[in-house]
């Protein structure tokens, strides 16, 4: 098919996630139509070639047709694809599973920690699970009380029921309002937007130069404290909170808050979708933190960017919880479980992400990225520009001194990042937060040309 046919019946006959329809179906408005893929890079139907630098939604971690996730996945069609894992095991499971338990925690023999792995589709499912687990362990340990959620304000965790009720994302959510359950929040750890925090505005990452004590930790240890043996879990996406506008914690935050919450008997329930497998520098977040959750999702980047696959860990003590009469069997799974082909994926791209040449690579991007990322600060309407690990976000605003945002009506951040498509790169915004996200194997030259993008698209929609 021609880009104008798959144009065509796309319009006619799909509904896009998260894309309003009044755009996609405007006729000024032409959709780029992917057909292949390179390493760091996407090329459109017509041939045209664009940077991927959102890594196609977080997930993509080395690249497209990378060739050891390619012969696994080939290595692997050629026993089975898919059997039902209801009562059935399978080796691509159980060796991803070893894997995954290795991964998160080296030392796990010898210090008590995650020690089982419950397979699901995506990041959804996998906090569903999580939250589902949590509730049922208690409710089986004669703490039926312990029903109440508390995470940070503006958090996101998925878009089924239960992941809805753990999140604050009114924008996202509202709508569905009726059949969530109801859960509480504290202020979010944001240092450039923190009422508390009294430092004047910089030219760098917020949190480098915030003048506060740390009131976002002691409000949240505060809150864990009063919800008392009300709580079920504090639950968290450590350091980074993606959909909230890539905001950033202050380090140290995930460990205190975790602390006071195990303090009152409560669960701790880490969303690592966005930031697992090397996204922040270290394995995972939780590890930079210093502290392991009781429950751990992770997904995105579990197959390195090429099947849906989600993991859900939790601890012995959890999972022994479930034991004894056959009614405290979790009643919860997919079916597509440990897929065999997602598991084979996922297998390999552990093996890529522990490669020495690989991490060789995966650092000297963070290092680039991170002295690239200092030239955005040349655009007035910069207002912050923060970094973790292989994550970088620039906020765009009104007014740099008074930190004043864009009116939300217009889309300044959806604007920049559709110009940025004329320079050969393709990301996603979060609000008024534009994103750079690119894949490990993206080469220092690749790279110049994402940051090179944003700053034409900057200055085509606001002016240099």
């Amino acid at each position: 098919m021609t880009s104008e046919e798959i144009i065509h019946l796309d319009r006619r006959n799909l509904w896009h996630p998260f894309t309003p329809n009044s755009l996609w179906l405007d006729p000024s408005f032409t959709p780029i139509s992917i057909a292949s893929g390179e390493g760091p890079w996407l090329i459109s139907t017509d041939g045209k070639r664009y940077l991927d630098g959102n890594s196609s939604i977080w997930t993509n971690l080395h690249g497209h047709r990378h060739p050891k996730i390619n012969q696994a996945i080939r290595h692997q069609l050629d026993q089975i694809a898919h059997s039902s894992f209801l009562g059935l095991t399978h080796e691509p499971a159980v060796r991803l599973a070893e894997e995954l338990l290795r991964y998160v925690q080296p030392a796990r023999e010898e210090t008590p920690g995650l020690r089982r792995v419950f397979f699901s589709d995506d990041g959804s499912t996998a906090m569903e699970a999580g939250l589902k687990m949590i509730l049922q362990s208690f409710a089986q340990s004669g703490q039926n009380q312990r029903t109440q959620f508390l995470s940070p304000d503006g958090a996101y965790h998925g878009d089924t029921v239960g992941a809805m009720s753990l999140g604050h994302r009114d924008s996202f959510h509202r709508h569905f309002r009726p059949v969530l359950f109801p859960t509480k929040k504290v202020m979010a750890p944001s240092c450039y937007r923190c009422p508390y925090n009294r430092a004047k505005p910089e030219n760098a990452d917020a949190r480098s130069y915030r003048k506060c004590n740390f009131e976002c930790a002691t409000l949240a240890e505060e809150s864990i404290h009063q919800a008392g043996d009300r709580l079920a879990a504090w639950v968290l996406e450590p350091r980074v909170q993606g959909a909230a506008g890539m905001v950033m914690h202050p380090h140290g935050y995930a460990a205190r808050t975790s602390a006071a919450a195990r303090k009152v008997g409560a669960r701790v329930l880490f969303d690592e979708v966005l930031t697992g497998f090397g996204r922040i520098g270290s394995p995972l977040a939780c590890h930079a933190e210093n502290t392991l959750p009781d429950v751990l999702a992770l997904a995105k980047g579990l197959t390195g960017g090429y099947l849906p696959l989600a993991a859900t860990l939790a601890t012995e003590e959890i999972f022994q919880s479930f034991g004894g009469d056959p009614s405290r069997t979790f009643f919860h799974g997919h079916s597509y479980t440990a897929n065999p082909l997602g598991c084979a994926a996922a297998s390999a791209s552990l093996d890529l992400l522990q490669s020495p040449s690989e991490i060789i690579q995966q650092k000297r991007l963070i290092q680039n990225l991170t002295t690239l990322a200092t030239s955005f600060w040349t655009h007035r309407h910069v207002g912050d520009v923060r970094q973790e690990g292989a994550i970088l976000a620039i906020e765009l605003v009104a007014d740099r001194t008074s930190r004043s945002p864009f009116s939300s009506e217009k889309r300044v951040g959806a604007r920049v990042c559709q110009t940025a498509r004329e320079f050969g790169l393709i990301t996603r915004p979060v609000g008024d937060v534009l994103v750079l996200l690119p894949p490990y194997c993206t080469h220092p030259d690749e790279l110049e040309k994402m940051v090179s993008a944003l700053h034409q698209a900057i200055a085509r929609e606001l002016g240099p």
